[in-house]
């Protein structure tokens, strides 16, 4: 130790009580503060490492177990950071000023400045990473936690959903069933084609439900269709719909007749239909003219199916998140029906996603032509 650090720590040790004093009188401290005290024991313990720093350079270590101790506090006083970072300012400010008091030649004292405003960044730097790791663990931890929360509600929702579906759906079976029989033995009979696709729409909702409530899509058959034929048939079963929301729908399939899919045929209806219920439902915000248009091309061996509306633009964060489970922009909607359609057309080998601007909305559905494989 050089005859200046010796002269400075006895400086600092003799006016140690009027420097601290001053300190006190210039830090702040909140009233909410756990650890009022401890500002105060923490000050003393910083005095003491520039003492030692000046007689001979510090661990890390060293300077670690007041930044580790003082950035637990700072977690568990739950007051802003902002606070600590000004005390320790003012610490390493007014100790700067004593020592430059101290009488010491500047030659020899600015080298132990450097020293001293060397800790002060060490320490400073240390205390507050230590902080920001301790926040952020406890920020993952209540996310996890929250996470976990909200699965346990949903398995148990899905378990009870699920439950009360399949005992809806038994007495809705028999309705469905009688109604058929009844079309039959009364093919004129007025109303029974609203009826019938009404019950149908309930059906399909249902489907949704069971599917939504298990781990995976359940495992389907697969067959060959003509998917044109498939657009053709759905659009005649919506026209009720379709009047009802006074919609118009454009078709333009410039897909080859002879293209054959592979695929299960009701679960990409289900899909084709979940988007088309869609567009009716979102041109039902707008006035004039509500139109739908469907669109079906070959592109490197895939079958791309555009369905457009004319409705408002859907903005870019909803479409971030519009085939996540459970979310929903629709008052008394579910938020299951996207994510279904995400999860069949995969299943498919294929790919959905969606385009909006302020004058159209646009799901894109990309199918393999030789959609083979599917993954169950």
């Amino acid at each position: 130790m050089t005859d200046a650090s010796k002269m400075l720590t006895t400086f600092l040790e003799e006016n140690s009580a009027e420097f601290l004093q001053n300190w006190r009188n210039k830090i702040v401290i909140s009233d909410a503060d756990l650890y009022k005290e401890e500002v105060l024991n923490n000050g003393i313990q910083m005095f003491y490492l520039v003492k030692r720093t000046i007689q001979s350079p510090l661990s890390e270590e060293e300077i670690m177990e007041l930044a580790r101790k003082l950035a637990q506090e700072r977690v568990e006083a739950n007051v802003n950071i902002s606070e600590f970072i000004y005390n320790v300012n003012i610490g390493r400010s007014e100790i700067v000023k004593w020592v430059s008091n101290s009488g010491i030649e500047s030659e020899e004292l600015n080298p132990l400045i450097e020293k001293i405003n060397s800790l002060f960044d060490r320490f400073s730097y240390l205390a507050v990473r230590e902080y920001t790791e301790i926040k952020e663990k406890l920020l993952q931890d209540k996310v996890l936690y929250i996470d976990q929360t909200h699965k346990e509600r949903l398995t148990i929702l899905g378990q009870m959903s699920s439950s009360f579906v399949h005992e809806f759906r038994n007495p809705l079976t028999s309705v469905i069933g009688f109604t058929k029989l009844l079309h039959n033995d009364h093919p004129n009979l007025p109303y029974l084609d609203i009826m019938q696709h009404e019950l149908e729409q309930l059906n399909y909702r249902i489907s949704q439900f069971l599917h939504v409530s298990r781990k995976e899509i359940i495992e389907s058959k697969r067959e060959e269709f003509q998917l044109s034929t498939q657009l053709k048939e759905l659009i005649e079963f919506l026209y009720p719909s379709l009047v009802d929301g006074d919609v118009s729908i454009h078709f333009d399939c410039k897909c080859d007749d002879n293209i054959i899919m592979k695929g299960n045929k009701d679960e990409l209806r289900q899909v084709f239909l979940n988007l088309i219920m869609n567009s009716i439902d979102a041109l039902q915000e707008i006035k004039g003219p509500r139109e739908i248009t469907i669109n079906c091309w070959e592109n490197n061996e895939k079958v791309q199916i555009d369905i457009t509306n004319n409705g408002p633009k859907i903005e870019e964060k909803t479409i971030e998140v519009i085939f996540e489970p459970f979310f929903t922009t629709k008052d008394l909607g579910t938020g299951i029906g996207l994510y279904i359609c995400k999860k069949l057309i995969e299943k498919h080998g294929g790919n959905i996603q969606c385009e909006s601007n302020d004058e159209e909305t646009t799901f894109s559905i990309g199918i393999p032509v030789e959609s083979g494989v599917m993954n169950y």
